[in-house]
């Protein structure tokens, strides 16, 4: 019996923790992440999103954006953005930032983090600013290193600290879990699923 084929998926990102997470989600849906283009912002990508929907007419895409405070709720940036997808697209968008995801593992993030449970909000798709939590939170970790790398440096200017990107790197790669995460962000299980439909089309 020969091995199940692997379906590949291409993508495209705003950056760097988002490529992470989006494997993760890929490989918990079975799938394969290809290549992944852009990581570079969120305009980069909204100035391309019919060339990679144009891919997506002949083999699998996913393009992940942020919702932030772009709109009330996901369908309307949806359809300002590609009302019309491909059929191999798949657009989603996470509410409201892809920390809402990683804040969603709530018993995974309180040990990263070093804070206690009731610390992490339980319903993280409802924050104004999933980015400032994980601030908030990382300032009252009993983890010196997670604050002095994930917190940003007074007078510094900056909204996150010199070593936030790489700790929710290592956090996404390592101790996060998407299927956990899905039981407490509706836009992660909406993802999840979509991604497991396009594999089991095309296996």
């Amino acid at each position: 019996m020969s091995a199940p084929r692997e379906i590949v998926i291409q993508a495209a990102v705003e950056g760097p923790v988002d490529e992470v997470v989006l494997g993760r989600v890929v490989r918990e849906s079975g799938g394969v992440l290809g290549v992944v283009y852009g990581r570079n912002g969120k305009a980069h990508l909204r100035q391309r999103i019919y060339g990679y929907n144009n891919a997506a007419a002949h083999y699998p895409w996913i393009v992940l954006v942020d919702l932030d405070n772009d709109a009330e709720c996901a369908p309307p940036l949806r359809e300002k953005w590609l009302p019309k997808p491909a059929q191999h697209m798949c657009f989603r968008i996470a509410v409201r930032e892809v920390e809402t995801w990683l804040l969603a593992d709530r018993e995974a993030i309180a040990r990263f983090l070093g804070v206690g449970l009731l610390a992490i909000p339980d319903s993280p798709e409802l924050l104004y600013d999933p980015k400032q939590m994980m601030v908030t939170l990382a300032g009252r970790s009993r983890r010196r290193n997670i604050r002095e790398d994930m917190v940003p440096r007074r007078g510094s200017g900056r909204k996150v600290g010199p070593a936030y990107t790489s700790r929710l790197i290592e956090f996404a790669g390592n101790l996060w879990t998407p299927s956990t995460a899905a039981l407490n962000s509706d836009s992660l299980r909406r993802c999840l699923a979509r991604i497991a439909e396009i594999v089991s089309a095309r296996s």
